[in-house]
Formats: structure tokens, sequence, C-alpha cells
């Protein structure tokens, strides 16, 4: 009798160890990307998505579903542009926010973009996928944020532009335009 209470216990915490381990590594792919969920790298890399809304300089909204999402929410890899503050409207956007949202928003706002991801690192702390997005005349918006002086790079998580856009920040900088302005 307390051999067989004894293997309904070992078995009972074997499956409750087993869950346990399932848990961990969905809360490591929901929240670091670890495991990709829906094979994110062959499903958006190299592929054209079309540009439904610009939400702020470095967060685009694509017509393609993720998930259990209608539509796909997109971190643009390597830059760090000025907050618009849209969900507090009682805190008003940041000096060069909006011209950096309305670059955007001119550059691709109904387009079709191609996403280009980096393998190492599919998603960001918001669940926002991270990509380059490649413009139709061949453009990497990105680094025109850059370019333009409407964006600081973001070296936070490698990528294999930082050194291109850490350049790309000097020569804005030199130039003394938008954040980098008198």
């Amino acid at each position: 009798m307390r051999l067989g209470r004894a293997l309904q216990r070992h078995k009972a915490a074997g499956l409750v160890l087993a869950l346990l381990i399932v848990l961990v590594i969905a809360l490591l792919d929901r929240s670091a990307g670890l495991f990709p969920v829906h094979d994110d790298f062959h499903k958006y890399h190299d592929q054209s998505f079309e540009v439904l809304r610009v939400i702020d300089g470095d967060t685009l909204e694509l017509k393609a579903p993720d998930g259990d999402q209608k539509t796909t929410r997109v971190r643009l890899w390597g830059v760090n542009t000025p907050e618009m503050h849209a969900d507090n409207p009682d805190t008003p956007p940041e000096p060069w926010a909006e011209e950096a949202t309305a670059f955007v928003r001119d550059a691709v706002a109904g387009q079709l973009v191609v996403l280009r991801l980096q393998d190492h690192r599919l998603r960001g702390r918001f669940g926002r996928l991270l990509a380059y997005v490649v413009l139709a005349d061949g453009r990497v918006l990105n680094a025109a944020l850059i370019e333009n002086g409407l964006s600081k790079h973001d070296g936070r998580w490698g990528h294999d532009q930082g050194g291109y856009f850490e350049a790309l920040e000097k020569n804005a900088r030199e130039r003394r335009v938008g954040l980098w302005g008198p």
C-alpha cells in the first residue's frame, strides 16, 4: 500500500516538474525571444509587407497577423528616436519626436516595405519584431533616420549594422543636423 502511494506521488511530482519546465520555456520564449513561437525569421525575413500605421519614429504597424493579433508591430533595429508619448496626452513629445515620426510616415505610410531580421534576436522586450526596414528605393529606413539626425544609434542589442550606424550618427553630429543642430 505504501509503495503504491509513493509511486503515485513520484508520478505526480514528475508531471508537475514537466509542466514547470514547459512553462519556463514558454515564458522565456515570450519575453526573450529564445525560441521563436511562430518561426518569425522565416515568416518575416526578406518578406514584403504593407505599412498600416506609423506609431512613432521607431515603431510601425504592418498588415500581417502576429499570433492572435491582426497586425504586426515592428521596432526598428539600431535606432532610438525621441518619444511621442502618445500613451500619455499630458506629456508633450520630446524635441524632434514629431519630425522623426513625420519622416517615417512620409517614407512608409501605405507602402510596401521589406523586413530584414537578425536571427540572434527577433523580438524586443515589448514583443515587437526587431527589423531593418528596406524602402521601395532600396534605402534602409533605420539608417536614413540616423543619417538625417532624427535618431540616435541604439546599440543595446548588438546588430550587424552597428558600426555603420555609429558612423552615420557621427557624421550627423558633425554636420549638426536634426538632434545635433544648434
